[in-house]
């Protein structure tokens, strides 16, 4: 039996198909094997009585802790250094936004059996030590610049947490995290000292944080214990824990105030 001959096209169009087809069959399987994304997900995720706890969700609570131990302190700081209005009221919400969350973090380190950091990292130490060694006007820039930058890549990686993650107490935290992150942001940049020129350069520049090394999965440890940040000299001691940044502290935003700025739109009836 005779086969009918392959002309110079019919080998192209074979060689194609076989091409595309050694380069779909991967992407196929894709899902199958390991080392992918979500063999990884699952192999760092740890089952709770919340939900599922992964590594981006055990890094987040970790995160939270050391912004507190930091931010916490160089808001005491501005509350007595900054020359202006506006650089003391940030320095008081940064203490206020950051004592409430520490309250949740440590509540919710010990309900899901989490280590926490007790002392701020490296970098966390040069930033204090450099806002400890600035006065007068140069002390304002250092603290709202270095505090706006830092507050800003946080903020992404809150939002990420809050949109992935399967822990409903990881999520409640995220919540709250995101809504003191956004506070903080608004009165570093209500000091009119923010360099936002600066801001998008370093965004353009450089990649996004590594994680930090994930704290152990759950499991029996003791209550972490309450904030004890490395403080800039001279040490300014931490006020007591509030349940909720105080709404009737002078400067705060007034409901009111703001309903009558933003009144309610009424929806306009069909066909006007």
């Amino acid at each position: 039996m005779r086969f009918p001959a392959i002309n110079g096209t019919g080998l192209i169009v074979v060689g194609l198909v076989a091409t595309l087809a050694a380069l779909l069959f991967p992407l196929w399987s894709y899902a199958d094997r390991s080392g992918t994304g979500l063999d990884r997900l699952n192999a760092e995720t740890v089952p709770t009585d919340f939900g599922p706890l992964s590594a981006l969700d055990r890094d987040f609570i970790a995160k939270v802790r050391l912004a507190g131990l930091w931010e916490l302190p160089a808001g005491q700081q501005a509350e007595e250094r900054g020359t202006t209005k506006a650089v003391r009221t940030a320095g008081r919400h940064l203490v206020e936004g950051h004592t409430f969350l520490d309250a949740r973090v440590r509540e919710v380190a010990t309900r899901l059996g989490l280590e926490l950091p007790s002392q701020p990292d490296s970098r966390q130490r040069r930033w204090l030590t450099e806002l400890s060694r600035a006065r007068g006007e140069t002390y304002d820039e250092k603290f709202a610049n270095i505090l706006r930058r830092a507050h800003g890549k946080v903020f992404s990686v809150v939002a990420k947490v809050r949109a992935n993650t399967r822990n409903s107490l990881v999520r409640a935290l995220a919540d709250d995290a995101n809504t003191t992150v956004l506070d903080h942001i608004t009165v570093l940049e209500e000091t009119g000292l923010v360099d936002f020129e600066g801001l998008a350069r370093d965004a353009a520049t450089t990649g996004p944080p590594p994680l930090t090394r994930s704290p152990a999965p759950p499991g029996p440890t003791s209550s972490p214990a309450p904030v004890a940040p490395v403080t800039p000299s001279p040490a300014f001691p931490l006020p007591p824990a509030a349940s909720r940044p105080n709404p009737d502290t002078p400067d705060a935003p007034d409901p009111r105030a703001q309903a009558e700025r933003y009144p309610p739109v009424t929806p306009r009836p069909h066909g006007e």
